[in-house]
């Protein structure tokens, strides 16, 4: 794993395999938990496996459950404008309204976010 913190938040770049499931999303909370002791995290999109990006398969909603579970909010980070799948873009606008996770252009984008 590839992370930096800043402002006390951990910036994850990169991950040895993308997450690709529930227990992926776990083992990352706990080791940056323990590292770290943080709360909450930056994620740069290229560590999500692509099916994150296709809801009919189920994994946003499974990854994105375990960081509530655990209470670590979580900002992805990257272009998500090559997306055009409508509920896609209707969940990234609905999550961004929330406080636990959002999708965010650029990494000042989420730390200002998460600083809230």
């Amino acid at each position: 794993m590839t992370y930096q913190v800043i402002q006390n938040i951990p910036v994850v770049r990169g991950l040895e395999a993308p997450i690709a499931s529930g227990s992926n999303a776990v083992e990352l909370i706990a080791s940056l938990h323990h590292e770290t002791g943080c709360e909450a995290l930056v994620l740069a999109k290229e560590c999500l496996a692509e099916e994150f990006f296709k809801l009919s398969t189920g994994l946003a909603g499974e990854v994105l459950q375990k960081f509530v579970n655990y209470q670590m909010r979580l900002a992805i980070v990257g272009d998500f404008s090559r997306y055009t799948s409508k509920p896609l873009k209707d969940f990234i606008y609905e999550s961004n309204q929330g406080s636990q996770v959002g999708f965010w252009p650029d990494q000042d984008s989420a730390l200002a976010w998460l600083g809230k």
